[in-house]
């Protein structure tokens, strides 16, 4: 069971009310989360992120937009100046210092999230976020080491995991989530994935779960039911890294074949268990298998 995306330094916030793991004061808290997760017989994962140029803005539910400094916003920072919207705040370019200070923001939460208990991290390289940020040519627009080539384009990611690998116990699993295509011309595709994953791989990551898009606003993508789980068989194929299957993906059935025809190893699930918080139950029954209930549930087992 992960956490909601983390964040690594105060400016990294999608929104000013985001969890964080930039200080120390907030591991205690964190450390209940885990506890409870594990007490239900659950691993409990952190997955790390930056916000990026998408910082600061409004609970989807407060409409998304950039929050003012006067109701608790914040300066953001990214590859490039470059606004995800017209409307949105301009971020400050990062140099080099400040590039190294978020790798090592990222090792730091890491080894934070380990004193908090938690047995798995991921990090957050998906969905126009800064890790996915200096991957995609659309939003990456520097002249230096950390653009251009997709080398270079991909170093930040790179030092980040070699920083947080550095951090975090080799026998517990570093995955990385990211967007396998921007879906737009002159983006991040799937063969970039596919290289990327192969580069990580070297890394001692251990998983890359593959969803898509983000990096850019209004993008039109024809969605259906497991429509980016292609991107996760072909990690898993070509680049020989293990990967995890997302969207679209709702019943026991489909994600029980997503695994068996050895198209992902596993299936992530997110907005299935907002809808349905006993999925797993439900699942077990739909495929016949038999898994501990709640023993506050057992009279409705039957």
């Amino acid at each position: 069971v992960f956490t909601e995306a983390t964040a690594v330094t105060p400016e990294g916030r999608i929104s000013p009310q985001d969890l964080g793991l930039w200080k120390d004061a907030q591991v205690e808290m964190l450390a209940r989360i885990a506890k409870f997760v594990r007490g239900q017989g659950a691993e409990a994962g952190m997955q790390l992120a930056h916000a990026g140029r998408k910082g600061s803005t409004a609970r989807p539910w407060e409409g998304g937009g950039p929050v003012p400094p006067e109701k608790g916003g914040f300066g953001i920072v990214a590859p490039s100046p470059i606004p995800f919207r017209d409307k949105d705040q301009v971020p400050r370019e990062l140099d080099e210092a400040g590039i190294a200070s978020i790798v090592h923001a990222y090792a730091d939460a890491a080894e934070r999230a380990h004193r908090a208990g938690f047995t798995a991290i991921e990090l957050h390289a998906a969905h126009g976020y800064l890790l996915h940020e200096f991957l995609s040519p659309l939003s990456n627009h520097r002249t230096d080491r950390y653009g251009g080539s997709i080398e270079n384009r991909a170093r930040m990611i790179l030092e980040t995991v070699r920083a947080v690998r550095s951090r975090w116990p080799e026998r517990l699993p570093l995955f990385v989530r990211v967007s396998a295509t921007d879906w737009v011309q002159g983006g991040w595709t799937p063969d970039d994935t596919v290289w990327l994953a192969r580069r990580l791989k070297d890394e001692a990551v251990d998983l890359f779960d593959c969803s898509s898009g983000g990096i850019v606003p209004g993008v039109q993508i024809s969605v259906g039911p497991g429509y980016q789980v292609p991107f996760a068989e072909r990690v898993r194929r070509e680049a020989g890294m293990p990967s995890g299957a997302v969207g679209l993906i709702r019943s026991a059935y489909q994600a029980d074949q997503v695994v068996r025809s050895g198209q992902a190893d596993i299936v992530v699930l997110a907005r299935q268990l907002l809808r349905d918080p006993y999925w797993p139950l439900h699942a077990a029954r739909e495929l016949g298998v038999e898994v501990p209930w709640p023993v506050q549930y057992h009279r409705a087992k039957d």
